[in-house]
């Protein structure tokens, strides 16, 4: 984990051992550090998860979502196996790969290799070449969604030059 201190506030965030093994070794030394955040709150714990990607935070949710699956299996899988690597996974069903992450048994990983294929089916498509047409339809999409930001800035009274400045950063989020 990292502590975050926040005007003498400290979050305690869950990262990826990936991630804190690049701070570690200082390969993220003197650069502003984005982590995309995610906050599980039961009634006994909050819990912060910091991921590097908005890719990495999103498929943990989407783990999450898996009846019986819970964040430190979340980010076991993703302690152990890139985003690319699950996905291969579950293209060719390759059970032992899922279940070598610890607390992952057989049932479970039936059920994650079952579950994640439909909520990663337009991925899959990509992986497999099947259809050229999705990175097209994500790049329109993008340019729309680019297109309305750069308008809301300007309606918010943003200059040019800081609309032009920001734009860069906010498209390589997406």
């Amino acid at each position: 984990y990292i502590l975050l201190n926040c005007h003498g506030i400290g979050y305690e965030i869950q990262i990826l051992e990936t991630f804190f093994l690049k701070l570690k070794s200082n390969q993220i030394s003197n650069r502003k550090i984005t982590l995309w955040i995610k906050h599980i709150k039961k009634e006994d714990s909050d819990s912060l998860f910091g991921f590097e990607t908005k890719d990495q935070k999103n498929f943990f949710i989407e783990i999450l979502n898996i009846r019986g699956v819970g964040s430190q299996i979340g980010m076991g899988i993703l302690n152990k196996f890139s985003i690319n690597e699950v996905i291969n996974a579950i293209n060719t069903q390759n059970k032992k790969l899922i279940c070598s992450v610890p607390g992952i048994g057989q049932k479970m990983s039936e059920r994650l290799l079952l579950e994640l294929k439909s909520k990663f089916k337009n991925e899959l498509q990509i992986k497999v070449g099947r259809s050229n047409d999705e990175c097209k339809i994500r790049y329109d999409e993008n340019n729309k969604i680019m297109g309305e930001i750069q308008l809301t800035l300007k309606s918010l009274k943003y200059t040019k030059n800081e609309i032009n400045s920001i734009l860069p950063i906010i498209q390589k989020e997406i």
